[in-house]
């Protein structure tokens, strides 16, 4: 595998790892991914497609998340260590 491959797997990981983090924790506080998608003013399939790793979001996006999930940025980031 080259260098340039590996790399952008190591990227698709992160991206599903943080993914699977915002649907975690917007289970968790019992949001339905439609409702959530709403409160963070991001369409619903967009949200689908964040969870699934398939999107790589602006810092503002994440803020809006994290923040409609009523979470410190240091504490999601924790589920991703």
């Amino acid at each position: 595998m080259s260098t340039r491959s590996s790399h952008k797997e190591s990227k698709r990981q992160e991206l599903v790892a943080f993914g699977k983090a915002v649907r975690d924790a917007r289970r968790d506080k019992g949001y339905s991914q439609e409702a959530f998608g709403d409160l963070c003013g991001i369409d619903r399939s967009y949200m689908g497609g964040i969870e699934r790793g398939e999107h790589n979001l602006a810092l503002l996006n994440i803020l809006k998340i994290i923040g409609a999930l009523e979470m410190q940025p240091s504490d999601f980031f924790r589920a991703l260590d």
